[in-house]
């Protein structure tokens, strides 16, 4: 790649675990990013992106923390003390502690530990599932850390068919967020509901906190962590006592209404008030507000999915929009899903065919768990963690690092900077960041497919995840020509290039000034129930989920309380410095975090606004800075999801409160929302 002082200005795609995947223009000077602005290329993303991707992504690529070599552990574990080395000495050290466990225990005893880094198809799920699918390690369950019950919920109601993309919210009459904090977390959404509400619709937030979106909202209920099934189920069966359902539609389009609407008949509105915490006024108002309104888009984040009852909560939420007719017409229908839309062809370019049969697989949230496990038949001896910072994401932060710290597992790692996780590898490999290679975009919250190529050459000795499980394979001679496959060759495997939607264009030589929309058949619009059907069984939106019976128990959505120890619930939604954790090393996310608490909760405890003080419970004790606001409600707490250890005195994160041995009522979830603490000053 030639190097100028000149500016360019070059296309990109941003490439974090967010619904927008932004189309991006980046400032180039001299072989270094120097700016990011947002680029008209995605037709949805338009032109603007989050502050956090301008303020920090400059740093993260360029800065202190950067990886630039190949390194190996000189010191204890998390010392921070490493030396370096090249990329053949790294290889051959990973072969070699790979090569013990498997010599000792076999290949179940090797273990990747990786997540949801960048989205791009490549870097997050290509050649490092072909080479740990080849060597025959464990297999990950991923999904239950985030985002696996909010689509198992979805998928429950209406199989893999793509939902309302974003967009269509627009032509909606009454637009209901719940449990999503739009202006941090789906930025791109604000812009259609001020679209919307210059037309007349109104906005109703459910949330447990008066966010920046619920501000501006026409009602706000500010509901009970965890308590959403109950309100959503308590709505149902009011409707159905209005006369508000809509039986045409359920006729045509809806199995399991009778069961379901029986189960939801069993909440009622003092349920409401007393495990909700929700006035009956304002329930009544959103009763009215669903009964007066033609056309209602509902869109239901990750938030609702982080308690023990959140599947139940997502399904029953969801519900309420087949109950009433919400589908089938532009402005009706769930924000959810709209990028399975888009022509993926994940075993194609994984390869899980490679996996040997009776390969264990493990819950990402029991990791720790495993880890520290002396009596399982096959223990974990060598493990590694790339896409992925798990110290400062998972449960239960003090056992993980526990079981990190053990002298007996190996440790490799890759990733772009030193996080708290990379502390603990006894060898790191540097990985190069997506601004730096090739890969293809599909979408999670919206509907466009977008190609991205580097804008500078790799820093240091950086290389793409590819490259660098293409040396690792090599390195233990898998010789196979799949392991040879270009970024190229492994693009046109992660999409159906055949799809008409691609005309003709290959997915590696999609423009890269070019957005492509996934629309339905005969390029129409997405709309469930009319261009597009329900992905079921049954071919409907299946209100009760025989397959969850079978697996769960939970045919039905339900409530469960989970019992309490203490007083305060913390809460640990998304941030506006950093996405999940990547950032959290950046300038912006330094010092101490932020905990936000009710006045009513800081009087009785003779806490002040500005106070240093620790959160604590029996899994640990965080240090955090106190800010009292009315925002939050009373038993409620409120910090960002993501900090990094050196924000607390302890050095542990608000991750160290969270427990891991509660989980959802599907999916076996980790259920961050369930962590009961108490507060003192420090």
């Amino acid at each position: 790649m030639n190097i100028s002082a000149k500016t360019q200005i070059l296309p990109s795609v941003c490439p974090l675990d967010c619904p927008d995947t932004c189309s991006l223009n980046v400032e180039v000077t001299g072989g270094k990013i120097s700016g990011i602005r947002g680029s008209e290329a995605n037709p949805f993303t338009a032109g603007v992106v989050c502050n956090k991707v301008m303020r920090s992504y400059p740093e993260f690529v360029h800065g202190e923390g950067r990886l630039t070599h190949p390194m190996k552990r000189m010191g204890p574990r998390d010392s921070g003390q490493f030396e370096r080395i090249s990329w053949a000495e790294a290889l051959d050290l990973i072969h070699a502690g790979f090569t013990r466990a498997i010599d000792a225990h076999g290949p179940q005893s090797v273990m990747p530990f990786n997540y949801a880094g960048p989205h791009g198809e490549l870097a997050a799920a290509s050649m490092d599932r072909r080479f740990f699918h080849r060597l025959g390690a464990t297999q990950l369950n991923r999904g239950p850390l985030c985002g696996a019950v909010r689509g198992r919920a979805y998928s429950s109601l209406f199989g893999a068919a793509p939902g309302m993309p974003p967009q269509q919210a627009e032509h909606s009459d009454l637009i209901l967020i719940w449990g999503n904090n739009v202006s941090v977390s789906n930025l791109h959404l604000m812009r259609v509901i001020k679209r919307a509400r210059s037309k007349g619709a109104l906005l109703v937030v459910i949330d447990p906190k008066r966010t920046k979106v619920a501000e501006q909202s026409d009602l706000f209920i500010q509901i009970r962590p965890g308590t959403d099934v109950v309100l959503a189920l308590a709505l149902a069966a009011e409707l159905e006592r209005r006369g508000a359902l809509d039986h045409v539609f359920i006729q045509q389009w809806v199995e399991g209404f009778e069961p379901y609407i029986s189960a939801a008949r069993q909440y009622s509105v003092s349920e409401v008030e007393s495990i909700c915490g929700v006035p009956a006024d304002q329930f009544h108002e959103l009763a009215d507000l669903y009964v007066s309104r033609d056309n209602v888009a509902a869109s239901f984040g990750n938030g609702i999915e982080r308690g023990h009852s959140g599947g139940s909560g997502l399904r029953a939420a969801m519900a309420l929009q087949a109950l009433t007719g919400n589908h089938g017409r532009l402005g009706a229908g769930v924000l959810a899903k709209p990028g399975l839309a888009a022509p993926k062809t994940q075993e194609r370019l994984q390869r899980s065919d490679l996996v040997p049969a009776g390969t264990r697989t493990f819950n990402i949230v029991d990791v720790a768990a495993k880890l520290l496990n002396k009596n399982m038949k096959i223990p974990v001896k060598a493990m590694m963690i790339y896409n992925h910072n798990p110290v400062a994401t998972h449960p239960d932060q003090a056992r993980l690092i526990q079981g990190l710290m053990r002298d007996d597992l190996f440790i490799a790692g890759c990733d772009v900077v030193m996080t708290d996780s990379m502390r603990f590898a006894d060898v790191i490999l540097p990985a190069a960041s997506h601004f730096e290679i090739d890969d293809i975009y599909g979408a999670y919250g919206q509907n466009y497919v977008q190609r991205a190529a580097p804008v500078i050459p790799c820093v240091g000795e950086a290389l793409p995840n590819t490259e660098i499980f293409r040396r690792l394979a090599a390195r233990f001679g898998f010789d196979e020509p799949m392991f040879s496959d270009s970024d190229a060759d492994l693009m046109d495997q992660a999409m159906d290039g055949d799809d008409v939607r691609f005309d003709g264009v290959r997915p590696s030589q999609i423009a890269l000034d070019q957005a492509i929309e996934m629309r339905a058949p005969g390029g129409e619009d997405l709309i469930l129930c009319k261009t597009v059907k329900p992905g079921t069984k049954s071919g409907c939106i299946e209100l009760f989920s025989q397959e969850l019976q079978e697996q769960y128990g939970y045919g039905l959505p339900r409530y469960e309380p989970v019992a309490r120890d203490l007083p305060l619930t913390l809460i640990t939604p998304s941030s506006s410095k950093r996405t999940n954790a990547t950032f959290g090393g950046c300038t912006g996310s330094l010092g101490a975090e932020v905990v936000e608490m009710h006045p009513e909760d800081a009087d009785s405890r003779g806490l002040a606004n500005g106070d240093k003080v620790v959160a604590w419970n029996a899994r640990g004790r965080v240090t955090f800075v106190l800010a009292v606001t009315d925002a939050t409600r009373p038993g409620v707490l409120y910090s960002p999801k993501g900090t990094w250890r050196q924000s607390s005195d302890t050095g542990l994160t608000a991750n160290a409160l969270i427990p891991s041995d509660i989980r959802t009522d599907i999916e076996d979830g980790a259920c961050y929302n369930e962590t009961f603490v108490e507060v003192e000053l420090q």
